[in-house]
């Protein structure tokens, strides 16, 4: 019953927005895996793909990772790095390397978790067609709502709801390039497996005009926990 009703909710927003314009549904899937060594530090692992011109097809990939550190239960950092590349007509059209910094700052109210999520990237692009590099920086702030519905906190047979918005800023103009609004849930099968599914808004600003793109969302993330400290947590979506 809490399947349908969430897929219900996420065709009534996504037909709302898509039924009054010519935009229309891209998709978003991601695969991820955490390995946590012990209390402290911990490897995450990445892999995306989007369909952005057509759902039916796949136009960009990733592949991403990095270390983090939880520095008490409610600071954590991470160093990331990763591959990105645009596919125009099976051939890739450009391809970027990035470094990350990041600090996330978590705090629950009863059931309801807020995070927090800051980010300073460094991103180098090669564009093969003209065979150009070019670099530049962005800067991340996410908040994050996750509030788990049939148990006190996310753990093992738990589902969940899940809301997000993030604005990314850069050196030049326009200051903000892109926001995202999200709304979904999923669900915690384990402490090792957990999915989630929802509806993306992203719009991208440009001087000239600025564009939208609907996304469904889904996730798989696995984790491995080496610790036997740290209770399990809410896999939270587009950890791009």
């Amino acid at each position: 019953m809490k399947n349908n009703l969430l897929i219900f909710l996420l065709l009534f927003i996504t037909g709302g927005f898509l039924g009054q314009n010519k935009e229309h549904l891209s998709g978003f899937s991601t695969l991820s895996l955490t390995y946590k060594f012990n209390k402290k530090w911990y490897v995450y692992g990445e892999l995306q793909a989007r369909s952005i011109a057509d759902l039916t097809t796949v136009d960009y990939y990733e592949i991403k990772g990095g270390s983090g550190y939880n520095i008490n239960s409610s600071n954590q950092t991470f160093l990331g790095l990763g591959r990105y590349a645009n596919y125009r007509e099976k051939s890739i059209s450009n391809e970027e390397l990035r470094f990350w910094l990041q600090y996330t700052y978590n705090k629950s109210f009863g059931r309801v978790k807020i995070e927090n999520r800051i980010r300073a990237e460094k991103r180098l692009f090669y564009n093969p067609i003209t065979s150009i590099n070019t670099n530049t920086e962005r800067y991340r702030d996410r908040m994050n709502v996750i509030v788990p519905i049939n148990n006190r906190k996310v753990e093992a047979n738990t589902f969940f709801a899940n809301v997000y918005d993030e604005l990314f800023l850069g050196p030049d103009s326009p200051i903000i390039k892109r926001n995202r609004m999200y709304v979904g849930g999923g669900y915690q099968l384990s402490k090792d497996f957990g999915v989630t599914l929802g509806y993306l808004f992203q719009r991208d600003f440009n001087l000239k005009a600025n564009t939208n793109l609907h996304f469904i969302f889904c996730g798989l993330n696995f984790i491995i926990d080496r610790s036997n400290s740290i209770p399990v947590e809410a896999p939270t979506p587009d950890h791009d």
